[in-house]
């Protein structure tokens, strides 16, 4: 849980944003041509996701979508009695 935690704060989010825009860059500027692109066009998942809010590892988890669902589930989960 404490993945899912990081993962859908803002820090976690800014971080998603920050990887992809790495990735983004080694494909278009490293590693180019066809593989290059396709690891641009991959690199538009954590983006979205950052900018978006909402996480793809938290639904592997149990977790919503959205990143504020997914922050309110963890919320009562933490606090349940």
């Amino acid at each position: 849980m404490p993945f899912i935690t990081f993962m859908t704060s803002n820090r976690g989010r800014m971080m998603r944003v920050i990887a992809g825009l790495v990735l983004m860059s080694v494909g278009l500027l490293v590693v180019k041509e066809t593989l290059g692109m396709l690891l641009a066009l991959i690199a538009l998942v954590p983006i979205a996701g950052g900018l978006f809010d909402f996480c793809l590892v938290g639904i592997l988890m149990g977790y919503p979508f959205r990143g504020a669902q997914a922050r309110e589930q963890i919320a009562q989960e933490q606090y349940k009695p």
